[in-house]
């Protein structure tokens, strides 16, 4: 019997689907649902690049990360005036992960901006975001080549994101809302092709976890990349 509120398997994902090419002037997007989490990610290609890259012959992936007003149970009150600590650390996560993914001298002096915005988040909204910014990077990416903006395939690996945690002593993948503000531990793991770390975040929400404790998270993140680079390769067929 699970002992998650989602009777879910300890190693047990989510439902994952990618619905692609869901916007009409982007030049790659595409809505991803990690269970009842929604994440519309579009990607936006641009002939410029920031000023600290200016003549150096590379371009540059960036990201922004936005929770609609209603995406979760109570309205998220705005401040326009006020930066959103925790949006600008997710999206700063979101751009070095997906700078993993390209060789920034082959897609030449032009600039990628990956917007997510959270329609619905019930958990691993960031997670979500990083899966659904690679598909809809490598969209714009395909975009680039049919039209021969630029020569070569500057694609150089894949990535996904997953989280991983301890509720009730136990570890297990793919946290969703009513886990996550409940676990002892919190980490989001982001995974290559070869399911090697690009990055993880970690807390230890309540007491402190072991690395015997990590890597138990770790092999359960690798099993379900697995899974999660399938479904990102079926969207982009």
């Amino acid at each position: 019997m699970s002992i998650r509120p989602s009777k879910r398997n300890l190693d047990e994902i989510r439902d994952i689907s990618i619905k692609t090419n869901i916007n009409n002037y982007a030049e790659g997007s595409c809505l991803i649902s990690f269970g009842n989490t929604q994440v519309i990610c579009t990607a936006s290609v641009e002939e410029k690049v920031p000023h600290f890259l200016r003549n150096k012959g590379q371009g540059w992936i960036t990201a922004n990360y936005n929770m609609l007003a209603r995406s979760t149970h109570q309205r998220i009150d705005k401040d326009p005036l006020k930066p959103n600590g925790r949006n600008l650390e997710i999206q700063r996560l979101i751009s070095r992960s997906l700078r993993f993914a390209v060789d920034l001298k082959l897609l030449g002096e032009r600039q990628i901006t990956i917007d997510c915005d959270v329609i619905q988040a019930d958990g691993s909204t960031r997670c979500a975001s990083i899966t659904g910014g690679f598909v809809a990077l490598s969209l714009a990416i395909k975009k680039l080549l049919r039209d021969r903006t630029i020569d070569y395939n500057p694609m150089k690996n894949e990535v996904c994101a997953v989280s991983c945690g301890i509720y009730n002593n136990q570890i297990m993948a793919d946290l969703d809302y009513l886990e996550d503000s409940k676990c002892e531990v919190d980490c989001n793991f982001v995974l290559n092709k070869n399911y090697d770390l690009i990055e993880i975040q970690g807390t230890a929400e309540a007491g402190s976890m072991t690395f015997k404790q990590v890597s138990e998270m770790y092999e359960l993140a690798k099993k379900s990349a697995e899974k999660i680079i399938q479904i990102q390769r079926s969207a982009l067929q």
